[in-house]
C-alpha cells in the first residue's frame, strides 16, 4: 500500500499548512511538553491525550477557528502549528496564534512564512477586516517578526501572565487588510 502525501493546504516557498487529523494527536501532544514553547505561549495547564484527541475531534466542527500544522516541503516534518481563533464574521475580525516548537527550527524565517500565508488566507478568503495577537514582552524575536509583517502594537496589558514566579506583560498588536494588501498584495 502507498503511503500517502500529507495535504498542502496553504503552501509557501519552505514551509506548508496543513490540516490537523486525529492521526496527529500523539505529535500535537508531545509539542505541548516542549519547554520553551511552553514558556513563548504561557501554557500553563497540564493536558491528557484524551484531552488533546477531543481537542483535535472538536477543531473539526468549529467554524470560529482555522487551525494547521506547520510542515517542512522538502521533508513534510512537522515544526509547529498556526491557528487563526475568535473569528467573528459579523465585525470580520480574529485572532492569531503560532507555535514553532523546536529550537532548531526558530529564527530562520518558518515561522513568518507560516504567518504570511495564514493572513493571506485571513484576508484574501475569508474576508477578515482585522487580525490581532498577543506576545509576551519576553519574546522580543517574535515581536520583531510581528512588527515586519505588518503588525503595530496597540497596547500593554500589565502583568498578565504568570509563568516561572514571576509576572509578564502580554503585547497587544494588530494588523489591518487595507495595511497588509499595501505591505504584502500591492508591491
Amino acid at each position: 500500500m502507498l503511503e500517502s502525501k500529507p495535504v498542502r493546504f496553504l503552501e509557501g516557498n519552505r514551509v506548508y499548512l496543513r490540516p490537523l487529523s486525529l492521526d496527529d494527536t500523539e505529535l500535537y501532544f508531545e509539542t505541548l511538553y516542549h519547554p520553551q514553547t511552553r514558556m513563548l505561549t504561557g501554557t500553563q495547564k497540564v493536558f491528557t491525550k484524551e484531552q488533546i484527541h477531543r481537542y483535535i475531534e472538536g477543531k473539526a466542527s468549529d467554524s470560529t477557528s482555522v487551525l494547521l500544522l506547520i510542515a517542512l516541503r522538502e521533508t513534510d516534518e512537522v515544526i509547529g502549528d498556526i491557528a487563526l481563533q475568535s473569528i467573528d464574521g459579523m465585525n470580520r475580525s480574529a485572532n492569531i496564534r503560532i507555535a514553532i516548537n523546536q529550537d532548531q527550527h526558530q529564527g530562520k524565517g518558518y515561522g513568518q512564512e507560516a504567518m504570511k500565508l495564514m493572513l493571506d488566507y485571513g484576508f484574501g478568503i475569508l474576508n477578515l477586516h482585522r487580525v490581532e495577537l498577543n506576545v509576551f514582552a519576553f519574546n522580543e524575536r517574535a515581536a520583531s517578526v510581528y512588527e515586519k509583517l505588518g503588525f503595530k502594537q496597540e497596547g500593554v496589558q500589565r502583568e498578565a501572565l504568570y509563568y516561572n514566579h514571576q509576572y509578564h506583560d502580554s503585547i497587544l498588536m494588530s494588523i489591518l487588510e487595507d495595511e497588509y494588501r499595501k505591505l504584502h498584495i500591492n508591491n
